[in-house]
């Protein structure tokens, strides 16, 4: 249409979000339709935090705020990045944001001109591009592939940097693929950052706390103290503390960057949702205690998809180290035919199949910068995971 913006033409609806409203779809129609495409976790909120919302009700703490943020929560976030990650920060470096997506474009809006470039390791989170091109960044994605686990060589980093690099978006561990990176693997991305002192680093750690086996989690700040001044660390309650709708996600970093953010958010959304903002403070203050078992659910979760999907024929899929999620890769699987006739030519078709089908909802390699491949979402119980692999297996038994 005429009056729409030219800006629109760049960016694409999510694909995760449309996988999910088709599974929604399907299954209101009576479909037996099982949704392996949303990345939340499926228990519900813990117990303190809901109690603490509910006390913000009731005392009144429905109004505006200050516009990133409450002044307990920037102190609480302060304190996180301090016991857990080693970094200490004050509050005016501190952003609170409606979402880590928010966080992610807020620091994008504020910083991106058009010729900037922004590295983006792929397989990657499906916004990451589209936010960049918003910004009038010019995204570069670089592939890592299954050969790596998934993982970025600091040469692979080295020869995309440019003169016209602005940003090196990092997530780890990652979400398509749960590769976590270790402090050695991080040191020498670290290292190659350090010798390019115009390149600032974006740390999206929203899956700091879905570590599994003796894995340990890692921030490039924390390991190259170099790049404090140029590094913005992001994270958020959405994943760890089950809090996806709740949309609260939060940053810290150089405090320039974060008046620039706050500036952005001021003319946007203005303040996160007041009551979101103390049972985030609740979060982060409250009880930890269900982190572990919660991690060990998933652990187990894990365990179960990975060996059952590579039991399926065609079919490759690496243990990731965190987060929900498995990447498969189909090589095996593309030219064939299934018994209706379809020819799996890439993961897009692979995925519309499996989904008329067999009713298995995933989401296409393709939509994370990296084919032939989808990503599986095994944040839900291990019956409909071992229903959902099941058919997964029948349906690739079944190519020809």
């Amino acid at each position: 249409m005429a009056f729409l913006s030219d800006t629109l033409a760049r960016v694409k609806p999510s694909p995760t979000i449309a996988v999910t409203t088709k599974a929604q779809q399907l299954k209101a129609e009576g479909k037996d339709v099982i949704g392996l495409g949303a990345g939340e976790p499926d228990f519900d909120t813990p117990q303190n935090i809901r109690e603490a919302a509910k006390r913000a009700i009731d005392a009144g703490k429905t109004r505006y705020t200050a516009v990133d943020g409450i002044p307990e929560l920037k102190a609480a976030i302060c304190s996180k990045f301090l016991r857990e990650n080693g970094l200490t920060y004050t509050p005016a470096q501190v952003s609170v944001g409606t979402g880590g997506k928010q966080i992610l474009y807020n620091a994008l809006m504020a910083t991106c001109n058009p010729g900037d470039e922004v590295i983006i390791p792929a397989p990657y989170w499906v916004s990451y591009p589209d936010m960049v091109l918003l910004a009038g960044g010019t995204p570069v994605p670089v592939v890592a592939g299954i050969e790596t686990n998934f993982k970025l060589t600091a040469a692979q980093l080295e020869a995309a940097i440019t003169p016209k690099t602005k940003w090196f978006i990092f997530n780890s561990p990652s979400n398509p693929t749960g590769a976590g990176y270790t402090r050695d693997e991080l040191k020498a991305l670290t290292d190659v950052l350090m010798r390019h002192p115009h390149v600032w680093v974006m740390s999206d750690d929203m899956y700091e706390h879905l570590v599994f086996d003796d894995f340990k989690f890692c921030t490039p700040a924390e390991v190259e103290p170099g790049l404090y001044d140029r590094t913005l660390t992001c994270n958020g309650v959405s994943k760890s503390y089950a809090m996806t709708g709740w949309r609260i996600g939060y940053a810290a970093g150089p405090i320039a960057l974060i008046k620039a953010m706050g500036t952005i958010q001021s003319q946007s959304t203005s303040n996160p949702c007041s009551v979101s903002q103390y049972a985030a403070l609740e979060a982060l203050t409250g009880p930890q205690d269900f982190l572990a078992p919660n991690r060990k659910l998933f652990e187990g979760r894990r365990d179960l998809v990975v060996s059952m999907l590579n039991q399926a024929k065609g079919i490759r899929c690496p243990k990731p180290e965190g987060a929900f999620y498995v990447y498969p890769d189909i090589s095996g699987c593309i030219g064939k035919a299934t018994p209706a006739g379809t020819v799996i030519s890439n993961d897009e078709i692979f995925a519309t199949a499996l989904l008329e089908e067999t009713g298995v909802a995933v989401v296409f390699g393709a939509a994370f910068g990296l084919s032939p491949n989808f990503r599986v979402s095994y944040a839900t119980s291990d019956e409909v995971l071992h229903e959902a692999c099941s058919r997964i297996q029948r349906f690739c038994a079944a190519l020809v």
